[in-house]
């Protein structure tokens, strides 16, 4: 038997570092997952080592739906379609089916790397989808690019998101300040599934003016999101003192953002020390409720992006 390449691997896979000016981030092939973003050695994001697997779902992208789908299990089609319980201890599944599959990388320049993986046919997924994720660094931060072909014969259920935590470096985010373009919430039951919708105003939940984080404890998303002129919605975290901060925004397609303090986490040590912001292209459990759900027809497909800036604007 031949000894080959026998040495320890990194639990997320290959490493793949892209930059740009003075900005770094570093992709993984394990989700092609976004495992850490900086600016002048700065930390933007609050992920994970290249000795560590990611917990928390960090940096991850969640294809072919975002957030849970009740007891696993959907109609589509006249058919009952139950998935494998990935979230046991609420009963649910939780945040797609390719997050642990090894992506292959496609490009890898200076400031770009592009992955792609074909999800096929599982428990609960009769489908096939040919998936790909575009990153990219320029001057105005990160974007990124999700894409996605139905190539089944028949039209499937589809969604998209992402979950990066934001960070302030050393600070905890409770001494953050934080904006929400949220106009409305949805309140979750025990499970983490919807249970309607709120307004947010006058309510713990109302962020749409800059202001502190304190001790809130937030895992629901939001919608009705107001938008720039470019149609962008915006999520900003930034030291009270505004020597540092940064943005997540969201083009069109995303209509939701689960908005994370990180209070439930099984790692005690990492909990609000960085904001979960989620781009969401539909809601929680959107494969039994219908919200925001994109139907992909055979051979249609389906692009959305979100990127993260270190300059704020406040």
């Amino acid at each position: 038997m031949t000894k080959t390449d026998a040495g320890p691997r990194p639990p997320s896979g290959r490493q793949y570092a892209i930059r740009s000016g003075r900005q770094t981030a570093v992709l993984t092939e394990v989700g092609a997952a976004l495992r850490n973003y900086r600016i002048d050695g700065r930390p933007l994001l609050d992920g994970y080592g290249p000795e560590e697997m990611c917990t928390g779902a960090r940096g991850q992208s969640l294809i072919p739906w975002p957030n849970r789908i009740r007891a696993g299990h959907y109609e589509w089609d006249g058919h009952r379609l139950q998935l494998d319980l990935s979230e046991p201890d609420k009963s649910g599944a939780i945040h797609g089916l390719t997050r642990w599959r090894n992506w292959e990388i496609l490009l890898h320049s200076d400031d770009t790397a592009s992955f792609a993986y074909t999800l096929h046919a599982c428990q609960g997924w009769p489908w096939v989808l040919d998936c790909r994720l575009d990153y990219h660094l320029g001057e105005d931060g990160l974007s990124v690019r999700t894409t996605a072909v139905n190539r089944s014969p028949t039209p499937c259920p589809y969604g998209t998101g992402a979950h990066p935590y934001l960070s302030l470096g050393d600070a905890a985010i409770d001494a953050g300040v934080v904006q929400v373009p949220g106009r409305s919430y949805l309140p979750v039951d025990q499970a983490g599934i919807p249970t309607g919708h709120k307004r947010v105003d006058g309510s713990e939940y109302d962020l749409r003016e800059l202001q502190p984080l304190g001790e809130r404890h937030i895992d629901v998303a939001y919608t009705d999101l107001a938008r720039g002129a470019d149609g962008r919605a915006r999520v900003k975290l930034t030291r009270a003192d505004r020597s540092a901060g940064v943005e997540l925004w969201v083009d069109e397609t995303y209509s939701y953002l689960e908005i994370f303090t990180g209070d439930t986490l099984p790692q005690p040590d990492r909990r609000r020390t960085g904001l979960g912001v989620e781009p969401m292209t539909c809601a929680p459990d959107a494969f039994n409720s219908g919200e925001g759900l994109i139907i992909l027809e055979p051979g249609q497909s389906h692009a959305a992006e979100w990127g993260i800036s270190p300059h704020p604007e406040l």
